[in-house]
């Protein structure tokens, strides 16, 4: 490859740094090779002239060499990158409008149908070497952790945005479900999840449902259909995490040996500062047994048996309650912190949030 194209890859993981969830550059240069598995030269230039922003093709083409396309070739070439998942994309009656995706939430879940082992080793060397500490770095999660649904009581009161049923209930349509990525991509590399055998554990509702119906990486599903998804889900112990918005556009149900988010989370000392979550669990020590089933269900190494009894690390708890409905004393709970976080009304917001203190922090190290 010549220097001129090793330079579009340069300037592409540039301009994708300045979104809100960044793409940081690396000592290895890992960052690149991931580009090249997705872009040819040409995509990747043309990519740099999008913004995190939707806008129109009309106002893109303006910064288009004339010279090198059309402005109906440009169209073309646009609609195949989004439908490649490199992209995303508008339409609002005739209008069409194109903007920048991030690596994730974003490009990396659009390649589900389109893993390959190279890709995937590739993806998740840059998550260790760099892309995780910049998902981490305002620690504002495009995530968040709802509690399963019988692990709570009516005590509880629980807000409606921290209810999967509800949610479900208000989303509107369509909803589509998807395989998880990350679990495919296990399956892949002969590691199948050790949780269940669940693969369709990924939700998208409204314009993300459109978005993955259109590109064929989801099946349109009911409202019965989704909540027997996570009926079977909550059995198997698996963690609800809703886009971080009061009305999330998509749902996780996720894994502490698959999923990207929580394995990586999962090997820090202090994972729960970099989740979004208002509860925690507890244990009766009167009637607790230590028998251990809440430890195997536990997705991130929060509980351990200490004197025959079951102790819940806070640094690591992030309130899923998924240890809470198995234990058969009736030994666990769930408690709502005493500082409660209220997430964002919708996910544009959670990225605006994301965005600004990105921009406080940069400042701040500008100063110093």
């Amino acid at each position: 490859m010549s220097i001129e194209e090793e330079d579009v890859f340069r300037n592409l993981q540039k301009h994708l740094d300045n979104m809100p969830i960044g793409f940081p550059a690396t000592e290895s240069g890992i960052e690149i090779r991931v580009l090249k598995h997705l872009f040819n030269a040409e995509q990747a230039e043309l990519a740099t002239k999008l913004n995190f922003m939707p806008e129109p093709l009309e106002k893109i083409y303006r910064r288009v060499d004339k010279e090198k396309m059309t402005m109906k070739e440009l169209e073309e070439k646009l609609d195949k990158m989004y439908q490649e998942g490199l992209i995303n994309f508008g339409q609002r009656g005739e209008t069409k409008y194109y903007l920048n995706a991030p690596l994730a939430i974003g490009i990396f879940e659009y390649q589900v149908n389109n893993l390959t082992e190279d890709f995937l080793v590739d993806f998740r060397e840059y998550m260790e070497e760099g892309f995780q500490e910049e998902i981490n770095s305002t620690k504002i999660p495009q995530l968040r952790t709802i509690p399963i649904g019988k692990s709570l009581t009516p005590e509880h009161s629980v807000a409606r945005y921290e209810d999967i049923r509800n949610i479900i209930e208000e989303a509107g349509g369509p909803i589509s479900v998807a395989n998880c990525i990350c679990k495919q991509g296990n399956d892949l590399l002969e590691n199948p999840c050790k949780q269940t055998d669940l693969r369709e554990v990924c939700f998208q509702f409204r314009t993300a449902a459109k978005l993955y119906l259109d590109k064929g990486l989801a099946r349109e599903i009911t409202k019965k259909e989704a909540f027997e998804i996570i009926e079977k889900a909550e059995e198997d112990g698996l963690v609800i995490q809703p886009g971080n918005a009061q009305r999330p556009s998509y749902i996780c149900l996720c894994c502490g040996c698959c999923c990207e988010i929580l394995q990586n989370q999962k090997r820090l000392a202090k994972p729960v500062q970099f989740f979004s979550s208002n509860y925690h669990a507890i244990v009766n020590d009167e009637i607790c047994v230590g028998c251990g089933i809440c430890v195997e269900r536990c997705q991130m190494n929060a509980l351990t048996i200490k004197r025959d009894k079951s102790v819940v690390n806070y640094d690591r708890c992030i309130g899923c309650g998924v240890c809470v409905p198995t234990c058969p004393n009736e030994a666990l709970s769930l408690e709502k912190k005493k500082k409660v976080t209220i997430p964002p009304k919708t996910t544009g917001e959670t990225y605006r949030k994301i965005m600004h203190k990105k921009a406080e922090i940069r400042h701040q190290q500008k100063k110093n």
